[in-house]
């Protein structure tokens, strides 16, 4: 409605399209205000939001391998035990893969959190 508004002034009068063009303007700099308010993460929400869903995750899947299959499940979960001193697929390693699954979320979290923002940083410059 306001494209066809803006024609039919612009044809009757020049001032018309002086108040369009400020109107069109006004709406670039709210865009831009937008953008730029949504661009930003919180690198430390980020992190420990993807510290529970690693940690929380990592015993889940820890306690449901237990839970099916007994002791001698998750040969392949087992292989984690590499990396993290002390994981096994145990009762205790699923509370050691907690641990070792929030670590991994919160530094993951924060360095994905870390570049994004870094990014952004760029672009707006």
């Amino acid at each position: 409605m306001n494209v066809t508004i803006a024609v039919i002034c612009s044809t009757r009068c020049n001032p018309c399209v002086k108040k369009v063009g400020e109107a069109m303007a006004q709406q670039q700099g709210k865009k831009d205000e937008i953008s730029q308010a949504i661009a930003r993460i919180k690198t430390n929400a980020l992190a420990i939001v993807c510290a529970m869903i690693g940690g929380v995750g990592l015993f889940v899947i820890t306690a449901w391998l237990l839970i099916k299959d007994g002791p001698d499940a998750g040969q392949h979960l087992q292989l984690l035990s590499n990396y993290f001193i002390g994981y096994s697929v145990t009762w205790w390693g699923s509370v050691v893969g907690l641990f070792y699954g929030a670590l991994c979320g919160g530094v993951i979290g924060w360095a994905v959190g870390m570049i994004y923002n870094t990014v952004v940083g760029i672009r707006l410059k």
